[in-house]
């Protein structure tokens, strides 16, 4: 029986294929029902929504199988160019000598200058969800009562970032987090990650 290995360490799982050659974990049940009504449409509730984070107008991707089941799964626009993105986040990093991350509406896709395995897929704070849901940018002035903390259970502080908006939607973030020797966030640093960020949107509307 296959296994995963996840970001949390080893987690003997069984898992089901599919997804474009990709893998899951085995799905749990939530003991609920919901019927279609006559124009087609199912309710998901409001618990399952809060606790994945499913928000008014995000799309999500449908999937079948030969069983007869059909699967949801949060589409993520940013992450078809995660590839991409690693590359762009590459070149921040060796840049300006910073950890850089990509993130979608909920979780890491991308980082260059911190280990992958430690932050891939770790789902972004709260504080950062807002940010990007008002579409903010950010900057660290040095004021500790302002800091960042964009991903959960990671202390690295973000020292700037720019949300990516594609379509007039927004997708995701990307940041330089703040260094070893500390620093606030200066305008080479600022301009880099808006012009970061504007291209990424521009790559995903092309």
């Amino acid at each position: 029986m296959p296994v995963c290995n996840n970001i949390e360490g080893w987690c003997p799982v069984p898992l089901r294929r599919g997804l474009q050659g990709g893998c899951w974990k085995e799905m749990k049940a939530t003991g609920i029902v919901r019927r279609i009504d006559d124009l087609g449409r199912v309710v998901i509730p409001k618990e399952i929504r809060r606790t994945m984070r499913i928000r008014e107008g995000d799309p999500l991707e449908i999937y079948t199988d030969n069983d007869g089941e059909v699967i949801f799964k949060k589409y993520s626009p940013i992450g078809e160019l995660s590839g991409f993105a690693g590359q762009y986040a590459e070149v921040l990093y060796k840049t300006t000598g910073l950890p850089a991350l990509v993130c979608d509406r909920d979780h890491v896709i991308a980082v260059a200058g911190l280990p992958k395995k430690e932050l891939l897929e770790r789902r972004a704070t709260a504080a950062l969800e807002e940010l990007m849901e008002h579409r903010r940018s950010y900057s660290w002035s040095g004021d500790d009562r302002q800091r960042l903390q964009p991903v959960e259970g990671v202390d690295r502080c973000c020292l700037c970032g720019a949300p990516i908006l594609a379509s007039g939607d927004v997708c995701g973030c990307i940041m330089l987090l703040c260094g070893d020797t500390g620093g606030t966030a200066g305008e080479t640093e600022i301009k880099l990650i808006s012009a970061a960020a504007q291209f990424l949107g521009k790559q995903m509307e092309e």
